[in-house]
């Protein structure tokens, strides 16, 4: 009778080494099928080359080996999917954060800077419907959209004034934490949970349009404060966003339009 596939074969087959597949057997993803007691060789059948296989490919996916046990172990073929599930949505997030480096450093290196255009605007007092909150800086994304989501709710058959925004303390960006608030434009603002009528004052602000995904984002505000360096005077204040075309008017990330508005004091003409 035939002992079995030697550890040389089946690395061939299964396009594994030989000491990863040693490793393995360490580890106790995938145990020789017997091992000679006086040799020491190791032996596989032809039915443990699936399973070889699908720790190579976890293993491509950089899932760590603790991950790969508890799914080989695992007969739910539910939770089996589970997991793998949530590998990959870390996966997604780590290739969407390494996009997203690369669209800016695209910007930033680019030759033939386009100008931004910019504009000097008074932004009038008014009262919105709005969330406040105090939100560290690597929290803002998860937050803006749970209170968005509350804001939606709350102005739900109210006559709309105007695109939604925000305001970002300065704080949030040189401190890492900072005073955050979201708000829509709408008639006769409502208190329900969170969401308050909210006054926002009168602003004098130098403002300029990011075009697509906020991947860049931060490009389109190095270059405002260059503009408002060399053109105006900044003044203390929050950041204003106003999202004029955003994930609940489109869905592709190509067609949003978020306009910044640095705080300033006009310089005299000249």
């Amino acid at each position: 009778m035939s002992r079995g596939l030697t550890i040389g074969e089946f690395a061939q087959l299964t396009h594994l080494s030989v000491r990863t597949l040693r490793r393995y057997h360490e580890s106790g993803l995938i145990e020789p099928a017997s091992i000679d007691p006086v040799s020491g060789y190791r032996y596989y059948t032809s039915d443990q080359i699936p399973t070889a296989q699908v720790i190579h490919r976890l293993r491509q996916l950089d899932v760590p080996l603790s991950d790969v046990a508890k799914i080989l172990a695992t007969e739910d073929t539910e939770e089996r999917a589970d997991l793998v599930g949530g590998h990959l949505r870390r996966l997604e997030a780590q290739l969407d954060r390494t996009r997203a480096a690369v669209t800016s450093l695209h910007q930033l290196l680019r030759p033939d800077k386009d100008l931004l255009p910019v504009e000097l605007r008074s932004a009038p007092p008014r009262t919105v419907a709005a969330v406040k909150g105090f939100v560290d800086h690597g929290e803002v994304l998860s937050w803006y959209a749970e209170a968005m989501a509350e804001l939606d709710a709350a102005v739900t058959g109210l006559q709309s004034l105007g695109p939604p925004g925000g305001r970002y303390a300065n704080e949030l960006f040189t401190g890492g934490r900072g005073a955050v608030l979201v708000y829509r434009p709408v008639a006769d603002p409502p208190i329900r949970g969170r969401v308050t009528p909210v006054n926002l004052p009168a602003a004098e602000l130098a403002v300029a349009v990011h075009f697509g995904p906020h991947d860049d984002i931060d490009v389109t505000y190095g270059r405002l404060g260059t503009w408002v360096v060399e053109h105006a005077l900044a003044v203390d204040g929050p950041v204003h966003e106003t999202y004029l075309v955003g994930p609940r008017d489109d869905p592709d990330p190509r067609a949003w339009r978020t306009e910044i508005g640095w705080p300033v004091f006009r310089l005299a003409a000249g």
